[in-house]
């Protein structure tokens, strides 16, 4: 009777998620609305862990954080980047579940809720959750049904994915050794949540806008300097690499799943080197070094009406070079 009665316990105190934020230089009062977005769910303490990890802000956000001293839990690591911020967030959570909040956005409540509903309701059947963002704190996109069940693979394969961790609550258990590569700072989403998909054999997608992405100037989008463009596009180019590897050693469903990702996002690096540099010779070298590994031409697939444009565009000099001098232009007509 008292084993019995231990395991219920654990069982009621076990968080059912962990909400990992991450914080490094960013005005307190960004961290603080962060942080009560997600009080403000229906998650009872035991069923909610906040943990944050400050990446080596310059000033701890400690004294001002106080009022939440009972819900969170604080750590304080050296700067090493986001990648190693929310690998140490991993390690330390005991939730079921993840869900990844920069310290700069916020859950949009009621669309929240609704994936909420969903892991608890369809109980040990969910693997993730994917759902949608908004540039607003006002949702566009609201949807209260259950949605089909799919697999995560099977759902790569025929749309196009958000690459941001923080649109998907996932079942910890599914990432087994997966982390972040700590090397990589930007686009290091893209190769996690990619891998993390395939891994996902019941899928719920939701287009609920629940989570609010905040653009600012201190945001990583919102940083144009030169080194940090160069290492945007280093990084890009490295995921794309690591994934196309990856490619040769999955079945053969996984492969065309991961395979239309990896042309997706050969693609963005093509058009970000282009709308980054705005220079002939980065894209030559672009290309040159996507050709040499196996990369280009981008492959003959119907994924999307953009890509087939776009592939027809970067197999011609002609097409390359109107898209150097035509794809900055419309940038700055939006």
């Amino acid at each position: 009777m008292s084993n019995q009665q231990d395991n219920t316990s654990l069982q009621e105190t076990k968080p059912l998620v962990s909400f990992i934020v991450t914080y490094y230089n960013l005005p307190v009062q960004m961290l603080c609305e962060c942080i009560e977005s997600i009080l403000a769910l229906s998650l009872r303490p035991y069923e909610r862990e906040i943990i944050l990890v400050d990446d080596g802000s310059e000033t701890s956000p400690m004294n001002a954080l106080l009022q939440f001293a009972d819900d969170i839990i604080y750590i304080r690591k050296k700067n090493d980047g986001v990648s190693k911020a929310r690998n140490t967030g991993m390690r330390m959570a005991s939730g079921t579940y993840i869900q990844f909040v920069d310290a700069d956005d916020t859950l949009i409540l009621s669309n929240y809720e609704h994936c909420l509903d969903i892991i608890r309701y369809q109980k040990d059947d969910v693997d993730m959750v994917l759902f949608d963002f908004n540039h607003s704190r006002d949702s566009q996109k609201t949807s209260f049904d259950v949605p089909a069940k799919t697999s995560g693979s099977e759902y790569m394969k025929n749309h196009n994915i958000h690459g941001t961790a923080c649109c998907y609550i996932f079942r910890q258990s599914i990432r087994k050794e997966l982390e972040f590569s700590p090397e990589i700072n930007y686009g290091e989403d893209e190769e996690f949540t990619s891998q993390l998909l395939l891994r996902a054999e019941n899928l719920y997608v939701t287009s609920s806008q629940a989570y609010y992405y905040r653009q600012h100037q201190t945001s990583a989008i919102g940083q144009s300097n030169t080194t940090n463009k160069e290492k945007r596009l280093h990084d890009n180019k490295d995921v794309i690499i690591h994934l196309q590897q990856l490619c040769d050693k999955l079945p053969h469903n996984d492969k065309l799943a991961l395979q239309r990702r990896v042309a997706q996002l050969t693609m963005d690096y093509i058009y970000n080197t282009i709308m980054l540099t705005q220079s002939r010779q980065a894209l030559n070298e672009c290309i040159d070094n996507l050709r040499s590994e196996g990369l280009f031409p981008l492959p003959d697939r119907n994924y999307s009406t953009k890509y087939v444009w776009f592939r027809r565009m970067t197999n011609t000099a002609v097409g390359r070079t109107l898209l150097l001098h035509t794809l900055p232009l419309l940038k700055k007509e939006r």
